[in-house]
Order: structure tokens, then sequence, then C-alpha cells
């Protein structure tokens, strides 16, 4: 036990990749354990040998392939006609337009990236201040992974062994709370500053938009139609999904380049690398630390320490927060999931409840200082400062919590959907 953590931080502190730094600690374990090397090896293979985790580069490249056709300003102009006319009617298409484009990417940084560049544009143009523009896109990102698809789920269910499907759909009624609790935030801000908003649409206007933006809404349709109706798994979901955008933009909106397409893919290869290296390599490493019966070691401590299931899921609650503040989300997942899932299960905890109790926390940590990675896109897009940022998100993170709170001390908030859809 002491080999592999020694190793392991050891090499963090070197400067190594995570990866690395992961790969090195299963070789000292090995080595110091007088196990055949070549173990490392067959059990990085084992993880990569997985049809779940092929729904990882899919998502990836479908959300590559819908930044680069054109689809995020036919999404933002739907949004806008359908919500524009509240008071504040920017900030609540802004996270309207991040709820739908989250049935697509499954991630917080396509939507900052993508869609954000777009909102923050048009609200600077409209008399919006930049900081609130950028802290509403941040935040509004983070619906990104919690609604389905969503990365995150499929590394967490890969990793855990949790099911994907069901994840995805405990993942609904939270992302819309999330929603919800931010535009209900933007009414009391708009209220009080007397933010400008849209002449009520007529229904031309609306008729209009939407027949513009249709093919691309249909998207999170057919994805999650598709699951729930069990015509597909969500990997083979990822799979449809990838050639209808291809469609979308070779052939319907005609926006997208067949000669665009090397470029995405080299950019899907470079993102999904990153995550496969971190995914085989922590598969490696947790046969490790089971092999070490770390887990079956702090799982009983921590349940004797803790002896309550709700302050056990507090004390995870803290610890994801704070951890997500200073680590990648992928990174601090693959770390502790072979930790605390095994305390949750001695607990009762419905891992599907527990599941997206952990995405949402490290999601929310994607959008605070020091490392938010979300919060580093969208300064950048915004044209302001780390700092800057950093003080602008603070508000905006109360309706994140709540949500975290309410999902936490009530588990049908995730676990209704999946049982009634699935029957677990």
């Amino acid at each position: 036990m002491l080999s592999i953590l020694g190793v392991w931080f050891a090499a963090l502190l070197l400067g190594l990749p995570l990866y690395a730094s992961m790969g090195l600690a299963a070789y000292a374990f090995v080595y110091l354990g007088g196990f055949t090397p070549n173990i490392v090896p067959q059990k990085i293979a084992q993880a990569a040998n997985s049809f779940p985790l092929l729904a990882a580069p899919l998502f990836v490249l479908m959300g590559n392939i819908l930044n680069s056709a054109g689809i995020t300003e036919r999404i933002f102009g739907f949004a806008t006609v359908c919500v524009g006319w509240l008071r504040g009617g920017l900030c609540h298409a802004n996270i309207l337009a991040s709820v739908i484009f989250a049935g697509m990417s499954g991630s917080a940084v396509a939507d900052a990236g993508g869609v954000g560049t777009l909102e923050i544009k048009a609200m600077k143009d409209e008399g919006y201040d930049v900081e609130t523009a950028a802290a509403i896109t941040a935040a509004s990102a983070t619906i990104g992974p919690i609604i389905p698809p969503s990365l995150p789920m499929v590394v967490y269910g890969v990793s855990a062994d949790v099911s994907i499907g069901g994840l995805f759909l405990a993942g609904v009624i939270p992302g819309l709370l999330m929603a919800v609790t931010l535009m209900l935030m933007v009414a009391e801000v708009a209220r009080r500053r007397n933010l400008p908003r849209h002449p009520f649409p007529t229904l031309r206007q609306v008729w209009t938009a939407y027949r513009r933006a249709h093919w691309a809404l249909m998207t999170p349709v057919i994805l999650f139609g598709g699951m729930m109706a069990g015509i597909f798994t969500p990997t083979e979901a990822a799979g449809v999904a990838t050639v209808y955008a291809l469609i979308l933009g070779l052939f319907v909106y005609r926006d997208f380049r067949i000669r665009d397409l090397p470029r995405i893919v080299v950019e899907t290869v470079e993102t999904t690398g990153i995550v496969l290296a971190l995914v085989m390599t922590a598969a490696a490493l947790a046969w490790c630390l089971s092999m070490s019966r770390i887990p079956q070691t702090v799982g009983p401590q921590i349940v004797g320490v803790v002896g309550d299931p709700l302050l056990f899921l507090l004390v995870v609650n803290v610890l994801l927060l704070v951890v997500g503040c200073f680590m990648e989300a992928l990174a601090a997942m693959l770390i502790l999931i072979p930790i605390l899932t095994p305390a949750a299960a001695q607990f009762g905890i419905d891992p599907i409840q527990f599941g997206l109790i952990f995405v949402l926390n490290l999601m929310i940590g994607t959008v605070t200082p020091p490392v938010g990675v979300v919060l580093f896109v969208t300064s950048r897009v915004a044209g302001i400062s780390f700092e800057a940022m950093s003080r602008a998100i603070l508000p905006w993170l109360i309706p994140l919590l709540a949500v975290l709170v309410a999902i936490t001390l009530w588990p049908p908030l995730t676990t209704w959907l999946p049982k009634l859809v699935l029957g677990r």
C-alpha cells in the first residue's frame, strides 16, 4: 500500500502527467509485490477493451461536429425567441440554449467554448456587463455533463461498474433543476438591475426560429428517445448521433465542409486520447489498490467513523467540492471512485444516486477557482481576467449547490426515472 501511494505522490510532485504517475505506481506495486510485470499492460488492455467506453470518443466527435456545423447559432436563436421576452431575456436564453446543447455534447467545456462564444457576444452587444454574461455562461455550462449524453457519466459508469443508461436517465431531473434554479436567480437579478428584454414574439417568429433549428433540436430526441425505447444502447446511441450530426452538417445545413473532418477527428483523438489514457492506467492502479485491500480497509473505517449514510454523503460532498477546486474532474473521479464507492455500497446508498452526486460535485469544481477549467475557457472567450471571472461566478454557485443538496437529501430526484424506465 505504501509503495503505491509513495511512488504515486512522488511522481505527481515531480510534475509527471497523472496517467504516467498512476502507471508508475502500478509498476512499483507489481515489482515489490512479486507479481509478473506483464499484469500491468494486461489490465490496461482489459480496460481499453470496453464496449461502453467506446461511447466516449463518439460523443466527443459528435459535439465537435455540431460545434463546426453552425448548429449553435440556430439553437441560441430558438432559445432567444422562446424566453427572450422575459426580463433579462438573453440570460434566460443562455441557460435554455445550454440545456438544449447539453442533450448533444455532454461536455461543459464544449458548451462554454461553443454556444458560450455566441452567447457572450450577443449579451455584450445588447449592453449586458461582460462579467455577468461570462458568469451565467460558465454556470449554465455545468448542465452539459448532467443532462445526457455525458462523458463524465460514461467514465464513472465504466470505472464504478454502474449502468451508463441508468446514470443518463438519472441526470435528466437534476439537469433541469439546475436550469430552473439558475433562471430563478436570473429573474431576481434582472428585477433588481432592470435588465433588458425582447418584445413578445409572434407565432410567425417562433415558427421561423423553430424551423431553422428543427433538425438540430431532433438530435437529443433521437439520442435519448432511442435509449429510452430500448432501440439502442448508450454506445450505439453515440454512433447514431454522430452519423446524424454529420448528415446535418453536410447535407441539411451545409455549414460543414468535408475538408474540416480531418481537423475535427484530430481534435477528437487529442481529447479522447487523454481521457482513455487516464481510464486505462486508472484501471491498472485500481487493480493494485484492490490487491492491497485499500478499498476494503478504508471503506469499513469510513463506515465505522461516520456511522450514518447522510453524514457520509455530507463528508463526500465537502471532499469532492474541495478536490474539484484543485484537480481536473476526470482525474479526481478516477482516483476517488475505487475508494469511495465501496464505502457508499456498505452504507446502502443507491449507486445511481451516488454517481450523480459524484459527477455534479466535480462539475461544480469546473467553475470554482483556482483550477476550474470552464472558468479558464469562459474568461478567454469573454476577454476578461481569470480573477474577474472567479469573482463573478461566486453568486451563481448558489443555485448549483442548492441542486446538489436536493439530490443528496432526496434520492428519488435521481433514482425515480431510472426505476421507471429500466425497472431498477
